[in-house]
């Protein structure tokens, strides 16, 4: 894959990351994955220009660590859930479409401060979990985009970066996920910007002489 590609490939990647999250143009997700898949793809592409492979495996290792994550945070809520509601139904059959058709009151009298206590701690330390898996991946986004800026002299992927990384620090307000958003838009014009390392040609005996 040559570098042009590679660079409209990460632009248009980072674009459609950006305008995932909005509705009516997410599709359920599939707008933002798509993006992801084409920046993991123009990362691949870079690093096979710029021969480091660190522009690549380190986003390589956050993408994993970030699936990781959401599947032990939604496994332990799915637990924490079945867990809770086997302790406030003894005998529920495991149909969750039967939960419809409960009678509040025959719940109410199965509700304990100990069964409501250990959901909401399994439902505190997954959120925590996430947390932790959040910094990791941004850790290592900014680590390869540190690489890149460094090989490619854009400054704004490094700015990219700490973005990202101040943005995933504070997922825990909503500010965090705003500057994690704007981090998207300045990842594709940082993409846009990129231009192709200068061919150096080999100067001659004669033209060495002649200087």
């Amino acid at each position: 894959m040559d570098f042009e590609t590679s660079k409209n490939l990460g632009g248009i990647g980072a674009i459609l990351m950006f305008i995932g999250i909005l509705p009516y143009i997410s599709l359920y997700g599939l707008t933002l994955l798509v993006g992801a898949l084409l920046v993991l793809i123009a990362m691949k592409g870079m690093a096979d220009y710029y021969k480091d492979a660190g522009i690549f495996n380190n986003v390589l290792y956050g993408t994993i660590a970030g699936i990781v994550g959401i599947v032990v945070f939604v496994a332990v809520i799915l637990t924490a859930a079945i867990g809770f509601i086997a302790d406030i139904l003894p005998n529920w059959n495991g149909d969750w479409t039967s939960l419809t058709q409960l009678n509040p009151a025959d719940v109410s009298t199965n509700i304990a401060f100990s069964n409501i206590g250990t959901f909401a701690a399994a439902v505190l330390i997954s959120f925590v979990v996430l947390f932790i898996f959040v910094l990791v991946v941004a850790l290592l986004y900014r680590k390869s985009l540190e690489i890149l800026r460094s090989k490619t002299g854009v400054g704004l992927f490094g700015t990219t970066g700490t973005i990202l990384l101040i943005g995933a620090v504070l997922t825990i307000i909503a500010i965090g996920l705003i500057l994690v958003w704007i981090a998207m838009l300045l990842l594709a014009i940082a993409f846009f910007q990129l231009r192709p390392q200068p061919t150096q040609t080999a100067t001659s005996p004669e033209s060495q002489t002649q200087m």
